[in-house]
């Protein structure tokens, strides 16, 4: 029923791989969730008849989303930067640099053309999900992300789609707020690193390793400093392995991971907060998001009491003092002004967290794209084509202009196409054998002159 990768390098840790027809979420939360160790679920999307298994092949995003904007990056000033599915395939069949532009969009889900992707996968059956995602309204309650409760303004980023180059990748980082998380990949493969809870940051961020003249992109730290942190550190417990198409990683709150696309690779990822995870989540919460917390633990009392006492009897032991959620006359009004404020905290840490070359164990997944710095300038691509525009809950005029060609998409009688075969998995991996690997000059110019998102 299960089996240890093969091919994986000497002196690295196994990971656990596991068929989803074999594996109950009884047996998942026993084995993998509640003791936090990371697991491959091999077969979730086919298993569970995604829509996504046969559409989401660069082809047929290409033909779906043709001149629909993404996401791949921010500039300086925090602005997003967006391009087209046309534009960026283009990108992705040309470039060769060392750390190329990532499409990592959390705002696909915004308009039409986002439901349709929405549509096409489901969250794994061992994942909590929206209430909206359940297909089981009576699911137990284990099933219910429990971020879900304060809504969609107010949580933070949590479901993202990704498009990534061969030799992208994220760099070494945490997950935000002590959640856990799932990835699965339709396209492609990934190399992944673990290094589990624990684990120092200094060292995980190799800088007893790494040189004065170095990058520190995600290719840098696959190829030159994880294997001198083996040597360096024998006893060090280090998880690499390659994910292939159809399979899903659940990596726990608290694990270091970092993240090397091998191919051209699609893939979707969503962090959460299940009971099993809620106390770490709940002390993380509460002061990293602590209006968002009050109005978590206001929800909590209404729909589910014993994790409000959780709460409660969390922070007494912690001798936390938390403001009392506020009453109903004071909801609507604290819920504007905080609405705003939290959006004015995350914005102001990540300024802090850009200057103090913070990673994204404070600040997310949109932080770890940003890799120390973020993408101010990215390749002219197709005369300009990438748009450097702001966020899209800031300009709602600019919004409007870039998802009408996703409305139009939407409403296309063509959509979705007929389905293409998925991409099929490639050779195991010795070294890292990245397509178009480091060739020298142009590479490296086009890395040391921009730094893009993993």
């Amino acid at each position: 029923q299960s089996r240890v990768l093969p091919g994986r390098p000497e002196g690295y840790r196994e990971i656990e791989r596991v068929h989803a027809g074999h594996l109950t979420e009884e047996e998942f939360v026993e084995r993998f969730e509640a003791p936090a160790v990371p697991v491959l679920i091999s077969g979730a999307p086919q298993h569970e008849e995604w829509p996504a298994v046969r559409r989401w092949t660069l082809r047929r995003l290409r033909e779906d989303f043709r001149e629909c904007r993404f996401k791949c990056g921010e500039d300086d000033d925090g602005h997003s930067i967006r391009v087209s599915m046309r534009t960026f395939q283009k990108y992705m069949e040309h470039q060769r640099d060392d750390s190329p532009l990532y499409i990592f969009d959390s705002g696909f889900d915004d308009d039409g053309v986002g439901k349709h992707l929405l549509q096409d996968y489901k969250v794994p059956r061992f994942f909590p999900a929206n209430p909206d995602q359940l297909e089981d309204k009576g699911a137990f309650q284990r099933s219910i992300d429990l971020f879900s409760l304060v809504g969609e303004r107010r949580r933070p980023p949590y479901r993202w789609v990704l498009v990534g180059p061969k030799r992208s990748g994220t760099c070494v980082h945490i997950d935000p707020l002590g959640t856990s998380a799932w990835n699965t990949v339709l396209t492609g493969r990934k190399l992944w690193v673990l290094f589990p809870p624990g684990t120092s940051k200094s060292t995980v961020k190799a800088k007893h390793v790494i040189r004065a003249d170095e990058d520190d992109e995600a290719i840098n730290y696959f190829v030159d400093h994880v294997p001198r942190l083996r040597k360096r550190y024998p006893d060090l417990e280090i998880y690499q392995f390659i994910q292939y198409p159809g399979d899903t990683i659940f990596v726990p709150g608290g694990w270091w991971h970092a993240v090397l696309n091998l191919d051209d690779t699609v893939a979707v990822t969503q962090n959460f907060c299940s009971r099993t995870n809620f106390p770490v989540v709940w002390r993380k919460t509460r002061v990293g998001r602590k209006k968002m917390a009050v109005k978590w633990l206001r929800e909590l009392r209404a729909h589910y009491p014993d994790l409000a006492q959780q709460a409660e009897r969390i922070n007494m032991e912690d001798g936390f003092d938390m403001p009392e959620p506020s009453s109903k006359k004071q909801q609507k009004k604290q819920d504007k002004r905080e609405d705003t404020s939290d959006e004015e905290q995350e914005s102001a840490s990540h300024r802090r967290g850009t200057r103090d070359g913070q990673g994204a164990e404070d600040h997310g997944h949109e932080e770890a794209r940003r890799a120390d710095g973020g993408s101010a300038h990215g390749p002219a691509m197709d005369g300009g084509l990438i748009s450097h525009k702001r966020r899209t809950d800031e300009d709602p005029a600019r919004r409007g202009a870039d998802e009408e060609p996703r409305k139009r998409a939407a409403n296309s009688p063509d959509y979705p196409p007929g389905p293409p075969k998925i991409h099929s998995a490639g050779p195991e991996l010795g070294k890292p054998s990245v397509g178009g690997e480091r060739e020298g000059g142009a590479s490296a110019t086009s890395s040391s002159s921009r730094r893009s998102p993993p």
